[in-house]
């Protein structure tokens, strides 16, 4: 492919898709990932404030507690699993088909925990198919993750990658605020008894209707222009996760480290403080909900706006000082929330997670440059499912861990800073944005279109010229 590449440079134009089809991309792309966090956003929220109590019955909160967490983490082991499979069939079939799968896999493994017995019910046999559910919801965000991106960033233009790039990343924060928004209805229109006894499976099953809509968005749409022109030229790997991982080694590391910040942070922010929140500082569970569905609602704004300016700004530098804030802010936040005042929670939880937003909105678009082409779906998905294994799986787990063990928020902030750090080390050891990559691409596959066409039109003459002789 490089001689083909090289010849292409002096194609002045690319194949450019219609808008209408770069709005159904950046839509099927939110929709996925916004999927995928309200059915995460969900259980991590249900791991602070239900599981415990349901499924992991005990005399001792914290231990509850961290069990539940326990199976939060569950969701991030089983990535890697998911990264593997669906970023090799991705990068050798296409983004589009491999999309389709993971949003029934997601989709399918939430609802059936919304009708999942008890252990009051059915015993350790709860927890264990819970734990279950909890994998296969990993195996499938394994391999949303880095289709979602591509699909809406392969269909835009690579120069405004930031910005297409961000729809997977708004992902998260709408489908917390949808999560939430849910568990925030439920608990102030249930009483408690109510809530745990039904009304918490709710939040779970009408994720199918999230399902539905992705579903008809995502079977309208072809695949991304990129990956077309990439299969017409021929250049698909057929190993697409031993070359990665034989010639991409220091990119897949960078882009490791600089996802290890923002899945730290954002737990911390999302999930740890529901329980510091409630049984270390004195807030209700909906003082605490409603600041996190106020910051996820910031974020839904921030995030693309990050995005959008790091195709301007230096996309690194954006984001390293994004990550040095929030390493600053874990130990402002918990210096200034103690005393009970809600509208101080409230900011604290904006602040944090729009230096999360700064961070977020530009990841997409770093990961997926750091690798070619022909091996973004397989290197994305890989950086992003064991990034999640080290960061955002064992994070909740972690700061409970510590709270429990030393009775003090410092060393909760101490991790988050570490995590931060080890994001500027990723984003030190990447490399910026080169669109001709894609560009070539293009313009190759383009070239490769017009010569056929042009040998069908010749062959197609060639066959009529005896018949125009004969008449």
């Amino acid at each position: 492919m490089a001689n083909t590449a090289h010849a292409a440079r002096g194609q002045s134009q690319s194949p450019q898709p219609q808008r209408r089809d770069l709005v159904k991309a950046f839509i099927a792309s939110l929709s996925g990932t916004s999927l995928e966090w309200y059915d995460f956003a969900v259980y991590s929220a249900a791991s602070a404030i239900v599981f415990p109590a349901l499924f992991f019955p005990g005399n001792d909160a914290l231990t509850g507690a961290i069990l539940a967490f326990s199976t939060y983490a569950v969701g991030y082991v089983s990535r890697p699993i998911g990264g593997i499979v669906f970023g090799r069939l991705g990068d050798k079939l296409g983004r589009k088909h491999v999309l389709v799968v993971t949003l029934v896999m997601i989709g399918a493994a939430t609802f059936a925990i919304g009708l999942l017995p008890t252990y009051a019910n059915i015993g350790y046999a709860a927890p264990i198919i819970l734990v279950l559910l909890r994998f296969a919801q990993g195996v499938g965000v394994g391999g949303e993750w880095g289709g979602a991106v591509l699909l809406s960033s392969e269909f835009g233009d690579p120069r405004r990658r930031g910005f297409f790039s961000s729809a997977a990343q708004i992902g998260p924060p709408l489908g917390n605020l949808m999560a939430n928004g849910a568990l925030a209805v439920l608990t102030a229109s249930l009483s408690e008894q109510a809530f745990l006894a039904w009304g918490w499976r709710v939040a779970f099953l009408i994720s199918a209707l999230l399902v539905a809509f992705g579903l008809w968005i995502r079977l309208r749409l072809e695949d991304t222009p990129v990956f077309k022109a990439i299969a017409e030229s021929g250049d698909r790997p057929t190993a697409p996760v031993k070359e990665v991982f034989t010639t991409q080694l220091r990119p897949l590391t960078a882009a490791i480290l600089c996802r290890i910040g923002p899945d730290v942070t954002y737990a911390l922010f999302t999930v740890f403080t529901l329980v510091y929140g409630t049984t270390q500082l004195g807030y209700t569970r909906n003082d605490v909900l409603m600041a996190v569905l106020v910051a996820s609602g910031c974020q839904v704004i921030t995030i693309p706006l990050a995005g959008a300016m790091s195709d301007h700004i230096n996309r690194r530098l954006l984001y390293g000082i994004a990550a040095a804030g929030s390493g600053v802010w874990a130990f402002v936040f918990f210096g200034v929330v103690h005393g009970h005042n809600v509208p101080l929670l409230i900011l604290g939880i904006v602040l944090g997670l729009t230096f999360h937003s700064f961070m977020y909105g530009p990841q997409a678009a770093y990961v997926i440059e750091q690798f070619s082409p022909r091996l973004r779906y397989t290197g994305s998905s890989l950086a992003y499912t064991l990034a999640g294994i080290v960061g955002g799986a064992i994070a909740p787990l972690m700061f409970t861990v510590l709270l429990s063990s030393f009775h003090s928020w410092v060393p909760v902030a101490i991790y988050a800073a570490v995590a931060a750090a080890l994001t500027v080390v990723g984003l030190a050891m990447g490399r910026n944005s080169d669109v001709s990559e894609d560009e070539n691409y293009l313009a190759a596959g383009l070239a490769a279109q017009a010569k056929s066409n042009d040998d069908a039109g010749q062959s197609g003459s060639s066959a009529g010229e005896p018949a125009h002789q004969h008449s």
